[in-house]
């Protein structure tokens, strides 16, 4: 563990202490090679934590634990496996300020606007309240028979979560998992792993029998894959890029055919007719993009906006993006109250979100605000609006994954909707209109797996189901729908 005296000066319960290790089998311990790799603040640019780095032979240790914890877990009863939900729950509501505190100093997440410890724990409640609908059918309809299936859990399962929504994305696959019966191994994105570790601490007091939930620090190219390609792990999840989720789901194939469910890359378009509440629109549009600094993979980065209201939309636009997305004159750091945004989590993605602007500036294309980096220290991007850039740009085409804008007109809807679906992604498209004809023609027509009416991202609810279309992901999460992603079909044929 490393000693950190980090605090936010409210007088609230915040860790005096950080964990770093690997949690296996119930227990913190060090990784096998005894590696490790850095947690870097992005707000100060200064080293958090050095983090145990898990390479193959952890996995393996992890595997083990898992597989022995399988036969007694998956036999409980869903009243007995909802029990430990409801006491997990209630330390993810207890522990939010710690869970904001660590986000804060590894991904830069502001600590005054969060509350994902909070909506996890609703999360928790939901599912430990679908522990009695995993359920099959039956059918009479063949002559002399009784006929059943059964869903039942796969046994050993995996899950790869990022780092722009730590705790939110290791609950929603934790979750639904370990509620249908299956043990699991979640790796945490090496750029922001602490707060896994502290939901770990959370699974051990919360009494989860020794070996249910492990959980691994580690790098795609040694701990992900390593998952990935592992012959007795049956099941995982992934939320990340394109790209890694490509090579996951090449891995499960040439090592078990594992079952794989993908939650990738989007570039979710925003339509604004011109009898839509302009005002409204604006705020969603701009809310949308703000939402951790646009490190989401659902923010509505391109908007198209009727040519009659362009104007209007675009001078509204900036002014919310500029009252809503500035920071205090004294600073913005993460571990303030007053800091309203942080910064982007990485170096890397930092670089890479003044290269579009850049590339943007070059083609000549209207930035109507925004544009640079935001003050001289930490990876902090203004709120930026392009104004119509070519369609098949790259900052129209790639996941900017940053507060970045594209904001275009249309004059006709087919056309607009044509452009709206030209995109290697689908998973989040939203309309403003009052024409509820035309609202409903646009929802049937966009090809995303998830469509706002007259509301735009980051709109879910935990009782609906959440995945994209094309490259932007396979399967589903929340709702139901996660719980029977985690469990096989069986059919029974029973003869009378």
């Amino acid at each position: 563990m490393v000693a950190n005296g980090i605090s936010n000066g409210d007088g609230k319960s915040v860790p005096r202490e950080i964990e770093t290790r690997l949690f296996i089998n119930n227990e913190f311990v060090k990784a096998q090679k005894e590696g490790t790799f850095e947690v870097i603040n992005p707000a100060t640019e200064e080293i958090t934590a050095h983090v145990q780095e898990a390479t193959n032979a952890d996995v393996e240790l992890a595997v083990a634990a898992a597989e022995a914890a399988f036969p007694a877990w998956s036999e409980l009863g869903g009243f007995q496996r909802a029990a430990y939900f409801y006491k997990l729950a209630d330390l993810f509501e207890q522990h939010n300020d710690q869970l904001a505190l660590l986000e804060a100093v590894s991904m830069g997440r502001p600590v005054s606007t969060y509350t994902e410890g909070l909506a996890s724990a609703r999360f928790l409640r939901y599912m430990a309240g679908k522990a009695t609908d995993i359920q099959g059918e039956s059918s009479l309809q063949t002559a002399g028979f009784v006929n059943i299936t059964l869903r039942q859990p796969y046994g050993v399962c995996a899950a790869i979560t990022p780092w722009n929504a730590p705790v939110t994305m290791m609950t929603f696959k934790m979750g639904p998992a370990v509620i249908a019966g299956n043990t699991l191994i979640a790796k945490s994105s090496e750029k922001a792993p602490l707060t896994s570790l502290l939901i770990a601490k959370l699974v051990k007091e919360a009494g989860f029998p020794p070996g249910v939930i492990n959980i691994l620090n580690g790098h795609g190219a040694l701990c992900g894959a390593a998952l990935s390609a592992h012959p007795r792990i049956r099941k995982i999840s992934f939320t990340g890029s394109v790209r890694a989720g490509k090579a996951i789901l090449e891995a499960a194939a040439k090592s078990n055919l594992k079952k794989v469910t993908l939650e990738l890359g989007g570039k979710s378009p925003l339509i604004i007719f011109e009898d839509a509440d302009v005002v409204s629109a604006a705020e969603a549009a701009a809310k949308s993009i703000l939402l951790n600094s646009g490190q989401a993979c659902i923010a509505s980065s391109r908007v198209y906006v009727h040519e009659s209201i362009a104007d209007t939309i675009g001078k509204e636009l900036v002014r919310v993006l500029k009252s809503q997305g500035s920071n205090p004159q004294e600073g913005n750091d993460p571990l303030l109250p007053t800091t309203r945004r942080g910064p982007q989590a990485t170096e890397g993605q930092f670089t890479s979100i003044l290269g579009y602007f850049s590339e943007a500036k070059e083609a000549g294309y209207e930035i109507l605000c925004g544009g640079k980096q935001e003050g001289r220290k930490g990876f902090f991007i203004e709120p930026t609006v392009i104004f119509k850039a070519d369609e098949q740009s790259r900052v129209m085409k790639e996941e900017v994954f940053g507060p970045v804008i594209c904001l275009s007109v249309f004059t006709d809807e087919k056309e607009v909707l044509k452009r709206a679906n030209d995109s290697e992604y689908g998973l989040y498209a939203s309309v403003y209109t009052h024409d509820i004809k035309r609202a409903l023609r646009v929802a049937k027509t966009f090809e995303a797996g998830n469509v706002g009416v007259n509301v735009t991202s980051p709109m879910m609810t935990h009782d609906m189901p959440f995945g994209g279309w094309k490259q932007s992901g396979i399967g589903q999460e929340l709702g139901v729908y996660s719980v029977r992603e985690w469990t096989e079909l069986k059919t029974i044929y029973m003869a009378l």
